[in-house]
């Protein structure tokens, strides 16, 4: 299988999965959801779940199949070959580093509007949304903290997350209660006399781009971390689903108690002039809730932080497993020998994360690019899981989901709608930075005398005409999603959901048995073998 340790149960798993779905995004989502969609963003939080929920479910069957280390950016490989391996692989790794960078520069963003006299040092961290140099260097040092918490062990990893986790979940419920006991005001629901004062489409809309999908992404922390699972058949799936639920319910009592409490007199020209620097801590100052802004305050830093350090650690993995791929060097493949984690790959994770930092300095920028390459990426599991049901017959599966013939095509589909409502032009400038991937895996093909690249290259063609087709759809497409309303509202989202059934049937026509499949086997074999010695032992 592989060296790394395990010694992570279901408990811990959920932490994880927690543990990177509340992090930045509470602090920030709710307001960026209201901003979009008013009173209506309730709705997308739930629109949300159901779509990255019919994707995890794909995602849960292939962890409990391949327990492995940074198994989300191996499954696809091991269906489709090298080529549709790599694209899915990058699309995933630059959504999930670039989570590393963005919950610091929240941290900074809430600590620059310290309201004490002698934090005033503080304001000058941030100006109009962007880190300044000193900002840069508090964002930089956090960085550091969370590299240095996964440095040294797995188990010290699990501890300080599962504590972390615990308290990001109390600290989200005591906002909830104390804004819907404080200052509740009912009618800011059919303010501007509508539930969604800027149109349906915009509910869409802040599914993709308000931090909604940004959140979210982190269902897949535990599936990385498979490869610690002590019995990752049972374990991941629930660590998965669970972290699911529990995370929506949280999200949508906290953008409930959001728009209740916000001043009346704040969105008379509209919520989308709604603007706030710390948005929950503004609101709790405005109420006059004091012990309630100091506990926001600290949980600024825990709560981004506690998702930070969940990312370094799943990153590293992810590097892992892309370098058992062969798309990377030999030497962030190598494993510690005697904590077992993948050293060199943090190394790599911590610059590119510094890159991120120094480039976009902004949480809501981020959190979009974030969010788009994320629906990238996860495009392929719904179509991986059912081309391994076909060609992996044999394979040993610990969790067989019952309809998924009909759950998978539905997540291919809400995927590339969601992927369609992030907007033009946002939807281009994520495919191109996709796009600058490519000349590493081709580095790579040349270095292996283009080995079997016309086989692979033919089975992840279809992806190739998928985006492009996105792109000129989102560029033609209705005006309520930044288009030239060429296709008009209602009948662009028709054929993005017809295109998806016929780009879904070719992409399973298109599955191979690769040569990376035989290494996906010894883990299933592995984890076959484990599974027999526990009934034996019972």
């Amino acid at each position: 299988m592989n060296n790394l340790n395990r010694n992570m149960g279901t408990f811990s798993l959920i932490m994880v999965g927690l543990g990177s779905i509340i992090g930045s995004g509470w602090l920030f989502g709710a307001w960026r959801a209201a901003q979009i969609a008013g009173p209506a963003a309730i709705f997308s939080w739930i629109i949300g779940m159901i779509v990255i929920g019919m994707i995890a479910l794909s995602y849960s069957e292939l962890g409990a199949m391949f327990p492995e280390a940074g198994g989300m950016v191996k499954y696809t490989q091991y269906s489709h070959g090298s080529f549709l391996g790599f694209i899915a692989a990058w699309a995933n790794w630059i959504a999930i580093v670039s989570v590393i960078p963005v919950e610091a520069v929240a941290s900074v963003q809430y600590m620059s509007s310290w309201p004490w006299e002698w934090a005033q040092w503080t304001s000058a961290l941030v100006k109009e949304g962007t880190l300044t140099g000193k900002g840069l260097l508090v964002a930089t040092a956090l960085l550091l903290v969370y590299f240095f918490l996964n440095y040294w062990t797995v188990g010290l990893f699990s501890k300080a997350n599962s504590i972390i986790t615990i308290f990001k979940i109390v600290i989200p419920g005591l906002t909830i209660g104390a804004l819907l006991f404080v200052g509740f005001n009912s009618g800011n629901f059919t303010a501007g006399d509508s539930i969604a004062p800027s149109g349906w489409a915009s509910v869409l809309t802040a599914v993709a781009t308000s931090g909604i999908v940004f959140a979210f992404n982190g269902f897949q922390s535990p599936i990385n971390m498979a490869g610690e699972a002590k019995n990752p058949g049972k374990s991941i799936p629930i660590a998965v689903i669970s972290s699911i639920l529990i995370a929506t319910v949280i999200y949508v009592l906290l953008q409930v108690a959001f728009i209740g409490a916000v001043d009346p007199s704040a969105i008379v020209n509209g919520w989308s002039h709604l603007n706030f620097n710390s948005p929950f801590a503004d609101l709790a100052i405005a109420l006059g809730i004091n012990w309630l802004v100091i506990v926001l305050y600290a949980d600024a830093f825990v709560s981004p932080s506690g998702t930070g350090i969940t990312y370094t650690a799943t990153t590293a993995r992810m590097l892992y497993g892309m370098e058992k791929n062969k798309y990377l060097p030999s030497f962030i493949g190598r494993l510690h020998p005697l904590y077992g984690i993948p050293r060199q790959a943090m190394f790599v994770n911590l610059g590119v994360s510094l890159i991120f930092l120094f480039l976009f300095r902004g949480w809501g920028v981020l959190a979009e690019i974030i969010s788009v390459a994320t629906l990238i990426s996860y495009l392929t599991g719904p179509i991986t899981v059912m081309t391994l049901r076909k060609i992996g017959k044999d394979l040993y599966r610990p969790l067989r989901l019952k309809g998924l013939s009909i759950i998978a095509p539905l997540g291919f589909i809400f995927a590339s709608l969601t992927l369609y409502w992030a907007r033009w032009p946002l939807t281009g400038q994520v495919l191109f930075i996709i796009l600058i991937g490519f000349p590493i895996y081709f580095y790579y093909q040349a270095k292996n005398n283009w080995k079997d690249f016309k086989k692979n290259f033919k089975a992840g063609a279809w992806m190739i005409v998928y985006l492009l087709s996105m792109v000129v759809i989102s560029w033609l497409g209705s005006e309520k999603f930044g288009g030239l309303n060429v296709i008009k509202y209602g009948w662009d989202m028709l054929l993005i959901t017809v295109l998806s059934l016929f780009f879904y049937a070719w992409a399973l026509k298109s599955g191979i048995e690769s040569e990376s499949l035989d290494e996906g086997r010894k883990v299933n074999d592995a984890l076959r073998a484990a599974q027999k010695e526990r009934v034996n032992e019972k």
